[in-house]
Protein backbone atom coordinates (compact mmCIF):
# COMPACT_ATOMS: atom_id res chain seq x y z
CA UNK A 1 0.00 0.00 0.00
CA UNK A 2 1.48 3.22 -0.88
CA UNK A 3 1.98 6.30 1.31
CA UNK A 4 -1.85 7.62 1.90
CA UNK A 5 -4.60 5.74 1.64
CA UNK A 6 -7.02 6.86 -1.21
CA UNK A 7 -9.89 5.81 0.67
CA UNK A 8 -10.01 8.05 3.90
CA UNK A 9 -11.39 9.96 5.09
CA UNK A 10 -14.84 7.33 5.59
CA UNK A 11 -17.54 9.85 6.10
CA UNK A 12 -21.12 9.37 7.26
CA UNK A 13 -24.15 11.60 6.82
CA UNK A 14 -27.51 11.26 8.34
CA UNK A 15 -27.29 7.35 7.94
CA UNK A 16 -30.33 5.05 8.62
CA UNK A 17 -30.80 1.62 8.05
CA UNK A 18 -34.64 0.62 8.57
CA UNK A 19 -36.46 -2.55 8.35
CA UNK A 20 -40.26 -3.74 8.97
CA UNK A 21 -40.73 -0.39 10.23
CA UNK A 22 -38.23 -0.86 12.79
CA UNK A 23 -34.78 1.64 12.98
CA UNK A 24 -31.94 -0.11 13.52
CA UNK A 25 -29.60 2.29 12.98
CA UNK A 26 -29.22 6.09 13.32
CA UNK A 27 -25.88 7.92 12.63
CA UNK A 28 -26.00 11.51 12.17
CA UNK A 29 -22.48 12.65 11.39
CA UNK A 30 -19.14 10.60 11.59
CA UNK A 31 -15.24 11.07 10.35
CA UNK A 32 -13.19 8.02 10.10
CA UNK A 33 -9.81 9.43 9.57
CA UNK A 34 -7.24 7.81 11.44
CA UNK A 35 -4.93 5.41 9.74
CA UNK A 36 -4.44 3.15 12.27
CA UNK A 37 -6.94 0.36 12.80
CA UNK A 38 -10.86 1.33 14.46
CA UNK A 39 -12.48 -0.76 16.73
CA UNK A 40 -15.89 -1.08 17.25
CA UNK A 41 -17.70 -1.95 20.59
CA UNK A 42 -20.55 -2.17 21.95
CA UNK A 43 -23.41 -4.99 23.14
CA UNK A 44 -24.85 -7.32 21.20
CA UNK A 45 -27.78 -6.01 18.82
CA UNK A 46 -25.95 -2.57 19.38
CA UNK A 47 -25.71 -2.13 15.19
CA UNK A 48 -21.98 -2.94 14.70
CA UNK A 49 -22.46 -5.58 12.65
CA UNK A 50 -24.90 -3.63 10.07
CA UNK A 51 -23.13 -0.45 10.28
CA UNK A 52 -20.22 -2.67 8.39
CA UNK A 53 -22.06 -4.12 5.51
CA UNK A 54 -23.70 -0.62 5.04
CA UNK A 55 -19.85 0.49 4.63
CA UNK A 56 -18.69 -1.92 2.86
CA UNK A 57 -21.99 -2.10 0.33
CA UNK A 58 -23.31 -5.56 1.28
CA UNK A 59 -27.03 -3.53 2.51
CA UNK A 60 -27.99 -0.55 1.25
CA UNK A 61 -29.19 2.49 3.60
CA UNK A 62 -32.61 3.55 4.05
CA UNK A 63 -31.36 7.39 4.17
CA UNK A 64 -28.20 9.02 4.06
CA UNK A 65 -24.91 8.73 2.40
CA UNK A 66 -21.05 6.85 2.63
CA UNK A 67 -18.41 8.64 1.43
CA UNK A 68 -15.00 7.48 0.82
CA UNK A 69 -11.94 10.21 0.63
CA UNK A 70 -15.38 12.61 -0.46
CA UNK A 71 -16.41 10.07 -3.24
CA UNK A 72 -19.95 9.13 -2.38
CA UNK A 73 -20.10 5.00 -2.56
CA UNK A 74 -22.84 3.47 -4.42
CA UNK A 75 -24.52 -0.34 -3.92
CA UNK A 76 -23.03 -3.71 -4.51
CA UNK A 77 -19.55 -4.56 -3.82
CA UNK A 78 -16.71 -2.07 -3.32
CA UNK A 79 -13.75 -2.62 -5.38
CA UNK A 80 -10.75 -1.90 -3.25
CA UNK A 81 -12.44 -2.97 -0.02
CA UNK A 82 -12.29 -6.61 1.51
CA UNK A 83 -14.59 -8.09 4.32
CA UNK A 84 -13.75 -10.92 6.53
CA UNK A 85 -16.61 -12.35 8.15
CA UNK A 86 -17.09 -13.67 12.02
CA UNK A 87 -17.80 -17.32 10.37
CA UNK A 88 -15.24 -17.76 7.13
CA UNK A 89 -17.39 -18.19 3.97
CA UNK A 90 -15.22 -20.50 1.92
CA UNK A 91 -15.52 -22.24 -1.61
CA UNK A 92 -15.79 -25.67 -1.58
CA UNK A 93 -12.07 -26.38 -3.42
CA UNK A 94 -8.57 -26.17 -2.30
CA UNK A 95 -7.27 -23.71 0.06
CA UNK A 96 -4.88 -22.56 -2.85
CA UNK A 97 -8.25 -22.24 -5.29
CA UNK A 98 -9.82 -19.81 -3.03
CA UNK A 99 -7.04 -17.70 -2.97
CA UNK A 100 -6.82 -18.51 -6.94
CA UNK A 101 -10.18 -17.34 -7.35
CA UNK A 102 -10.21 -14.33 -5.64
CA UNK A 103 -7.30 -13.16 -7.51
CA UNK A 104 -9.29 -14.07 -10.81
CA UNK A 105 -12.10 -11.78 -9.32
CA UNK A 106 -10.16 -9.10 -8.98
CA UNK A 107 -8.60 -9.35 -12.71
CA UNK A 108 -4.85 -10.35 -11.72
CA UNK A 109 -3.50 -12.18 -14.75
CA UNK A 110 -3.07 -15.82 -14.58
CA UNK A 111 0.79 -15.70 -15.40
CA UNK A 112 1.06 -13.43 -12.01
CA UNK A 113 -1.51 -15.69 -9.98
CA UNK A 114 0.28 -18.91 -9.21
CA UNK A 115 3.04 -16.90 -7.11
CA UNK A 116 0.38 -14.74 -5.49
CA UNK A 117 -1.28 -17.67 -4.45
CA UNK A 118 1.98 -19.25 -3.04
CA UNK A 119 3.08 -15.52 -1.09
CA UNK A 120 -0.47 -15.17 0.16
CA UNK A 121 -0.50 -19.01 1.80
CA UNK A 122 2.87 -18.30 3.29
CA UNK A 123 1.55 -15.28 5.00
CA UNK A 124 -1.31 -16.92 6.36
CA UNK A 125 1.15 -19.66 7.53
CA UNK A 126 -0.72 -22.03 4.89
CA UNK A 127 1.88 -22.91 2.71
CA UNK A 128 1.61 -26.90 3.79
CA UNK A 129 -2.18 -26.76 3.34
CA UNK A 130 -2.38 -25.66 -0.56
CA UNK A 131 -4.50 -29.18 -1.72
CA UNK A 132 -5.82 -29.49 1.42
CA UNK A 133 -10.15 -28.84 1.11
CA UNK A 134 -10.59 -24.97 3.03
CA UNK A 135 -13.68 -26.53 4.62
CA UNK A 136 -11.86 -29.16 6.40
CA UNK A 137 -9.55 -26.48 7.76
CA UNK A 138 -9.48 -26.22 11.61
CA UNK A 139 -11.45 -22.72 12.65
CA UNK A 140 -8.03 -20.58 13.01
CA UNK A 141 -6.71 -21.69 9.78
CA UNK A 142 -10.06 -21.26 7.80
CA UNK A 143 -10.31 -17.69 9.33
CA UNK A 144 -6.35 -16.79 8.07
CA UNK A 145 -7.51 -18.34 4.88
CA UNK A 146 -10.14 -15.93 5.09
CA UNK A 147 -8.44 -13.34 5.85
CA UNK A 148 -5.38 -13.84 2.99
CA UNK A 149 -8.59 -14.09 0.29
CA UNK A 150 -9.55 -10.82 1.59
CA UNK A 151 -5.78 -9.14 0.49
CA UNK A 152 -6.08 -10.83 -2.95
CA UNK A 153 -6.86 -7.34 -4.34
CA UNK A 154 -4.65 -5.30 -2.10
CA UNK A 155 -7.77 -3.61 -0.43
CA UNK A 156 -7.24 0.02 1.15
CA UNK A 157 -9.82 -0.96 3.78
CA UNK A 158 -10.43 -4.02 5.28
CA UNK A 159 -13.34 -4.58 7.67
CA UNK A 160 -13.69 -7.73 10.17
CA UNK A 161 -16.50 -8.84 11.97
CA UNK A 162 -15.40 -10.09 15.32
CA UNK A 163 -12.57 -12.56 13.26
CA UNK A 164 -11.38 -14.10 16.49
CA UNK A 165 -14.51 -15.14 17.88
CA UNK A 166 -14.76 -18.72 18.66
CA UNK A 167 -11.22 -19.03 18.14
CA UNK A 168 -8.76 -20.92 21.42
CA UNK A 169 -6.10 -18.25 22.37
CA UNK A 170 -3.63 -19.65 20.06
CA UNK A 171 -5.81 -19.35 16.76
CA UNK A 172 -6.82 -15.77 18.24
CA UNK A 173 -3.22 -14.71 18.55
CA UNK A 174 -2.09 -15.97 15.28
CA UNK A 175 -5.40 -13.65 13.90
CA UNK A 176 -4.50 -10.75 15.82
CA UNK A 177 -0.29 -10.77 14.64
CA UNK A 178 -1.65 -10.82 10.99
CA UNK A 179 -4.51 -8.04 11.55
CA UNK A 180 -1.45 -6.24 12.76
CA UNK A 181 0.79 -6.57 10.18
CA UNK A 182 -2.13 -5.53 7.62
CA UNK A 183 -2.57 -2.43 9.36
CA UNK A 184 1.33 -2.02 9.36
CA UNK A 185 1.18 -1.70 5.23
CA UNK A 186 -1.22 0.86 5.40
CA UNK A 187 -4.49 -0.66 5.00
CA UNK A 188 -7.45 0.97 7.05
CA UNK A 189 -8.84 -1.82 9.43
CA UNK A 190 -12.45 -1.05 10.76
CA UNK A 191 -13.07 -3.94 13.05
CA UNK A 192 -15.63 -5.35 15.05
CA UNK A 193 -14.75 -6.71 18.77
CA UNK A 194 -15.86 -8.17 21.80
CA UNK A 195 -12.24 -8.96 22.97
CA UNK A 196 -11.30 -5.80 25.12
CA UNK A 197 -7.54 -6.75 25.50
CA UNK A 198 -7.57 -7.28 22.01
CA UNK A 199 -9.11 -3.75 20.80
CA UNK A 200 -6.42 -2.17 23.38
CA UNK A 201 -3.68 -3.86 22.04
CA UNK A 202 -4.48 -3.09 18.59
CA UNK A 203 -6.63 0.03 17.73
CA UNK A 204 -5.46 3.50 17.27
CA UNK A 205 -9.52 4.67 17.80
CA UNK A 206 -12.59 3.13 19.44
CA UNK A 207 -16.48 3.80 17.95
CA UNK A 208 -18.67 2.93 20.91
CA UNK A 209 -22.23 1.88 19.81
CA UNK A 210 -25.62 1.41 21.73
CA UNK A 211 -29.25 1.39 20.34
CA UNK A 212 -27.92 1.82 16.57
CA UNK A 213 -26.11 5.02 17.36
CA UNK A 214 -22.47 5.76 17.90
CA UNK A 215 -22.53 6.67 21.57
CA UNK A 216 -18.66 7.84 21.50
CA UNK A 217 -15.83 8.10 19.21
CA UNK A 218 -12.33 8.45 21.23
CA UNK A 219 -8.62 7.78 20.71
CA UNK A 220 -8.30 3.88 22.00
CA UNK A 221 -5.90 5.24 25.02
CA UNK A 222 -8.42 7.93 26.40
CA UNK A 223 -11.45 5.46 25.51
CA UNK A 224 -10.03 3.15 27.96
CA UNK A 225 -8.69 5.38 30.49
CA UNK A 226 -12.17 7.31 30.92
CA UNK A 227 -14.48 7.26 28.34
CA UNK A 228 -17.34 9.92 28.54
CA UNK A 229 -20.58 8.48 27.62
CA UNK A 230 -22.30 6.84 30.88
CA UNK A 231 -23.01 4.21 28.02
CA UNK A 232 -19.43 3.43 27.34
CA UNK A 233 -18.10 3.61 31.03
CA UNK A 234 -21.07 1.04 32.04
CA UNK A 235 -19.86 -1.49 29.34
CA UNK A 236 -16.30 -1.12 30.55
CA UNK A 237 -17.29 -1.84 33.79
CA UNK A 238 -19.08 -4.85 32.83
CA UNK A 239 -22.45 -3.52 33.74
CA UNK A 240 -25.63 -4.50 31.52
CA UNK A 241 -26.84 -1.84 29.18
CA UNK A 242 -30.51 -1.46 28.89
Amino acid sequence: MSEGNPSLPITVRDLVYETDGQQLLQIGSLNISETGPTMILGPNGAGKSLFLRLLHGLIEPSMGLILFNGQIARGGHRRGQGMVFQKPVLLRRSVAANINFALKVYGIKRAERSQRVLDLMQEGNLSGRSRQAARTLSGGEQQRLALVRALACEPAVLFLDEPTSSLDPGASLAIEEMINQIARTGTKIVMITHDLGLAQRLASEILFFHKGKVCEQAPATGFFSGPHSKEAQAFLAGRLLL
